[in-house]
């Protein structure tokens, strides 16, 4: 069984403040930042509050202040200082770091409260561009060091799923610009739907017509869909690489499910940068910044 991790080596805070392990070492020396356990001679073990202090420190330092002074600093100090600097400027990474603290002990109560005061700060949509996404591709990174175990990412990514449901619950019915239809799903063997949510939440708040049907449909599935409406916007989502075969492959399904309708579609996914495309019904998008209509 995986144990949960709540200790750290120096190699876990380089992933995670983003700070050269030499970097660290140094500090630890000179200004005696840090207090480690030492299991022997040459590996240092760093409880959560040392983690914490470095996510900090991080913070301020790439803002211009001086580790010299921030050594100075009490844990308080350093916590209300970089809180300062983020409430000025909401790109820091503050906010990703504070998140980052909650994933790592589970405390859905600070969760809540770092949404709460960032909500009144900016709108939804600002809120998943601005912290949630940063917050998400940091955690992608996290899984490459193994520097979190699989509980860690399901406990963040439900806490912003139940974000983006609860955001989507409160859209006032507006009057349908159009006779679209917009259906969103993930294709069979995909399952990280929370980007699609959430580009269903902006799409509603624009007032377009949307039916979601979530991750892992076949795509025989579609044809029940296809019958029912006169106009739709098909939008998938790829994380999960394909071989070009079976990229192409799923274009021609596509394309033969578009003729003879008003439809068309839009494909998401890094995967798709390197196939060609000719088929003017079907947009290949990198990411869901690129869309039109997002």
């Amino acid at each position: 069984m995986n144990k949960i991790k709540d200790s750290f080596l120096i190699q876990d805070l380089e992933n995670l403040s983003g700070i050269k392990a030499h970097t660290i070492r140094i500090w630890e020396k000179r200004y005696a930042l840090l207090t480690p356990t030492r299991l022997n001679r040459n590996i240092r073990k760093y409880s959560l509050l040392d983690l914490q202090k470095l996510l900090n420190v991080s913070v301020l330092y790439n803002n211009g202040f001086k580790i010299s002074k921030l050594s100075e600093l009490s844990d308080k100090e350093l916590f209300d200082e970089a809180r300062t600097v983020s409430t000025v400027d909401i790109s820091s990474n503050y906010f990703v770091n504070s998140l980052i603290l909650t994933m790592y002990s589970f405390d859905s109560l600070s969760f809540e409260k770092t949404c709460q005061e960032l909500s009144s700060k900016m709108s939804f949509k600002e809120l998943f561009i601005d912290v949630y996404i940063p917050l998400l591709h940091h955690i992608g990174v996290l899984w490459q060091t193994d520097a979190i175990k699989p509980a860690h990412e399901h406990f963040i990514s439900n806490l912003i799923v139940q974000k983006i449901v609860l955001n989507t619950a409160t859209i006032k019915t507006i009057p349908i610009k159009t006779d679209e239809t917009y259906v969103l799903f993930l294709p069979e063997g995909e399952l990280h739907s929370l980007g699609l949510l959430f580009l269903n939440y902006c799409l509603k708040l624009k007032g377009e017509n949307t039916v979601y049907l979530g991750g892992g449909l076949p795509f025989l599935n579609l044809d029940t869909i296809n019958a029912k409406f006169d106009k739709i916007h098909w939008v998938c989502f790829f994380i999960i690489d394909k071989t070009s075969e079976e990229k192409l492959e799923f274009l021609g399904k596509f394309n033969k499910l578009l003729q003879g309708t008003k439809g068309s579609c839009s494909i998401i996914g890094h995967i798709w940068k390197d196939i060609a495309n000719s088929n003017d019904l079907i947009k290949l998008y990198p990411s869901f910044k690129n869309l039109p209509f997002f």
